[in-house]
């Protein structure tokens, strides 16, 4: 039979083959397709969504800027895992998204997520404008996509800081300008505009009217503008504490007010007016010293101080002049005389009135020493006593001593 047929054992394995084949390419189609259909098919099929509490497919409208809650309910069409919730914001020019943990879902239960979503602000010559809200649930097998178109509208009042111009050092006494560029970033028109620039911890402030400003301009009106600038003036008090102070700009209306904070550092080279050469003298008990200062008057207007010494059990002081009078841009010392009572180590001040506001106080020291005369009076005195004794006692000898008489010489003869 193999001889009058050698074909036939051939033909018969290659049709054994082709079967083999076959079924191997049909089985492979069929998971193939089960694969696809489980990509292809969407995890859920029921979705729905809020944003700001308004149903997502009834037009809801938000405000540019504001970050808004988004609630989503979705019921699983299948079991999955590491399925995630986003949410984005198509804008023009930016987009936003925020995104869950991931988690579990079973098929048939329903699932509710909450995020959170800034809306970018993108309005420039229309009051309001549509994006698209994208909503996106991805699993490991499954997902789903749904979009919604959002109406973004301006603040119905609101007005943007374009600019606060303002020198980041100042002098204290220093006359400093503050520019400030407002644009109206909001839904209606703003009518008079008031700009109050302060900085509260030096008691300063400013305030300028800026006028109206109209939501869209009307470029055939010229008089109708959206923006608006303007410079105030705040001048440093010569007293204020070198340091760095908050400045605060603030803009308000009948319909708003809004503030906006810089730092400025203040240097002041003269906070204390009060200049001492030496704080610490030395002196015998009941022995006087004496001390300079020197007040300096560094504004540009006339001071007139009252210096108040403190007298104690321990030292009694007093001032040359009790009430001072230093023209603008001038100095003028003043002498202070503490005696001591008794020996040791004794401190008092020396106050700084203006008006009734103490405005400045130094602390002087003198340190009273049984064997210690460095009073100059004394010390000068007491010179001038040992120069007078020892030119007394010259004179004494003087006068005193006798002089010699001169011996006669005479001839003698033999």
């Amino acid at each position: 039979m193999e001889t009058l047929f050698p074909n036939l054992n051939k033909m018969e394995k290659n049709m054994k083959a082709k079967k083999s084949l076959v079924s191997l390419f049909v089985i492979t189609s069929i998971l193939l397709s089960l694969v696809s259909v489980n990509v292809a098919a969407d995890l859920t099929t029921s979705i729905y969504t809020e944003v700001d509490g308004v149903n997502a497919d009834n037009n809801a409208s938000v405000v540019a800027g504001e970050t808004v809650p988004i609630v989503i309910w979705f019921t699983a069409g299948y079991d999955d895992t590491q399925v995630t919730v986003k949410a984005e914001i198509e804008g023009d020019k930016i987009d936003v998204d925020t995104e869950t943990a991931p988690f579990d879902v079973e098929a048939g239960k329903t699932y509710r997520k909450v995020l959170s979503l800034k809306v970018p602000y993108e309005l420039q010559d229309d009051p309001s404008e549509d994006v698209t809200l994208n909503i996106e649930i991805d699993g490991r097998g499954y997902s789903f996509s749904e979009s919604y178109t959002l109406r973004v509208q301006r603040p119905s009042y609101n007005v943007g800081f374009m600019s606060i111009g303002v020198s980041s050092l100042v002098e204290a006494g220093e006359i400093f300008p503050v520019e400030v560029v407002l644009k109206n970033t909001g839904y209606n028109d703003l009518d008079d505009l008031y700009v109050t620039v302060e900085i509260s911890a030096l008691d300063v402030q400013k305030t300028a009217y800026f006028g109206d400003l109209v939501a869209i301009e009307n470029e055939t009106d010229d008089d109708e503008e959206d923006t608006v600038s303007g410079r105030l003036y705040l001048q440093v008090p010569y007293d204020a504490k070198a340091g760095v102070y908050t400045l605060e700009t603030t803009v308000e209306n009948g319909d708003l007010t809004l503030t906006k904070v810089n730092q400025i550092s203040v240097k002041n080279d003269f906070y204390n007016n009060i200049i001492v050469t030496d704080y610490r003298k030395s002196v015998a008990i009941n022995g006087e010293a004496q001390y300079e200062l020197l007040i300096v008057n560094p504004t540009n207007s006339l001071k007139v101080y009252r210096l108040v010494p403190e007298s104690t059990n321990a030292v009694t002081s007093k001032v040359d002049e009790a009430v001072v009078a230093v023209p603008a841009g001038t100095s003028k010392t003043v002498n202070v005389a503490a005696k001591a009572n008794s020996e040791g180590e004794h401190s008092f001040k020396v106050d700084m009135f203006s008006g009734e506001e103490l405005v400045n106080s130094v602390t002087l020291t003198v340190n009273a020493d049984k064997g210690v005369i460095v009073n100059p009076i004394v010390v000068l005195t007491i010179v001038l006593a040992i120069v007078f004794l020892v030119l007394l006692s010259v004179l004494i000898v003087l006068i005193t001593k006798k002089p010699k008489k001169e011996e006669e010489y005479g001839e003698s003869y033999y």
